[in-house]
């Protein structure tokens, strides 16, 4: 998924259950993407071209997990840190939205290389346009490991 640019690993834990029973929905295709380290991304803008780096897709197993192996995310210019995920069940798209990371995060993963090497973000969670209209309930949960991060987050969707 990096296809070899650089960052702190962070594995995403991505569980699929249906908003109605709260139940694991198997097979749930995850669809992810976001900016590297150094706030661009794939397939847009000037050197992206064609690349596919920080972009997968996950099916969800029978626990409804969707597990992702990429980086922690950058910023760029007017928005705070997040990750793009669609959730695709039968051909639809149940569920489009945005993952947040806690601020306090961030601003330790941003104390490291590569990260470190660009000027503070101008945006926070709490004076993002998108984030202020629902935002937390998209935050991930996170904790620090040896290798670097584990965010977690239940999304409940409908089936139809």
């Amino acid at each position: 998924m990096t296809e070899g640019r650089p960052g702190t690993p962070l594995a995403l834990r991505t569980f699929v259950v249906d908003a109605s029973t709260c139940k694991a929905i198997k097979g749930a295709a995850v669809d992810i993407w976001h900016a590297d380290a150094g706030g661009v991304y794939s397939g847009f803008g000037q050197g992206a071209g064609n690349r596919t780096f920080m972009r997968g897709i996950q099916r969800a197993n029978a626990k409804g997990l969707a597990l992702f192996r990429t980086v922690y995310p950058g910023w760029y210019q007017g928005r705070t840190v997040h990750i793009h995920v669609k959730v695709h069940l039968g051909g639809n798209v149940v569920h489009t939205g945005q993952l947040y990371f806690p601020d306090a995060v961030t601003d330790a993963a941003y104390r490291a290389a590569p990260y470190s090497s660009r000027p503070g973000r101008d945006v926070r969670n709490a004076t993002d346009s998108v984030f202020r209209n629902g935002g937390k309930k998209s935050l991930v949960s996170v904790r620090k490991t040896a290798a670097g991060y584990v965010a977690t987050i239940t999304m409940g969707v409908h089936r139809s």
